[in-house]
């Protein structure tokens, strides 16, 4: 099975891709949960669930290993796109679009049904984010993984405050939904401690919390493109930091796994 690392620009003879430096945390953590659970239960292939995964950021990766994804996204463009990605990656009979969301997930797929369910920047926009993780949990099979990827307060003070809009860092400081003012394209950011309870009320066991591009937006892209072996130092850097606390307070995405016990 090929290395599905070069979807994400990561192939080893070329530099790191700046969309690999954003997503290289969550892709790692995600691929030994994958692992664990293929050695777990002793399937070749497993069955995995990504919410709101468009147009396969994610899914093509994970097909790509030799497990079968269904994707449920309500946007009939990223399905199609979907299922053009995966065609082009050899995994086409491994990747399902079906067209739906959070809210009404079991319309459209069966409950415990899954190896691992993938809610990634989906809490940020539904009505009920409670509601999102709890139908995403009901969606494992016992003993199954769900990663959980939404955007982070902190990193949304901290950008706006380095940008000069003190103003407007102090509102996401302060509002609820960590919002910095009303033309904030999105509508709900949430702290590792939200993360964590809206993940242990939907009844899972947390194994990890990780904070994502803690840097990686914050540096010049013009210096990472440039300076020789700055993309590879500054992968390193994230993957030191996403563990640490003091960290994930500042991070732009929070990820978190959770397993659900039997």
């Amino acid at each position: 099975m090929p290395d599905p690392s070069p979807v994400f620009g990561r192939e080893a003879s070329s530099r790191p891709s700046r969309a690999s430096l954003r997503t290289a945390v969550v892709w790692d953590v995600l691929k030994e949960a994958l692992d664990r659970r293929v050695e777990a239960t002793g399937k070749d292939s497993l069955g995995v669930l990504d919410t709101g995964g468009g147009s396969g950021n994610f899914a093509v990766p994970v097909a790509r290993l030799g497990h079968r994804v269904t994707v449920v996204d309500p946007s009939p463009d990223a399905l199609f796109a979907l299922e053009r990605r995966a065609a082009e990656a050899g995994v086409a009979d491994l990747v399902t679009g079906v067209q739906g969301d959070i809210r009404g997930l079991f319309d459209v797929v069966g409950r415990e049904e899954y190896d691992t369910v993938l809610c990634h920047g989906v809490l940020e926009y539904v009505d009920d984010p409670a509601e999102g993780v709890r139908n995403a949990a009901a969606a494992l099979r016992p003993d199954g993984s769900l990663s959980l990827l939404a955007a982070g307060v902190g990193g949304a003070v901290l950008a706006r405050a380095l940008a000069g809009h003190f103003t407007e860092a102090r509102h996401a400081l302060d509002d609820p939904a960590g919002r910095w003012g009303a033309g904030d394209p999105v509508p709900r950011r949430f702290t590792a401690e939200q993360l964590t309870e809206l993940a242990g009320e939907a009844g899972l066991e947390i194994g990890a919390v990780h904070g994502v591009r803690v840097f990686a937006d914050l540096v010049p892209g013009a210096l990472v493109d440039t300076e020789p072996g700055a993309a590879e130092a500054l992968l390193k850097l994230e993957a030191a930091a996403a563990e640490l606390p003091s960290f994930q307070a500042i991070a732009t995405q929070l990820h978190l796994l959770g397993e659900k016990r039997a």
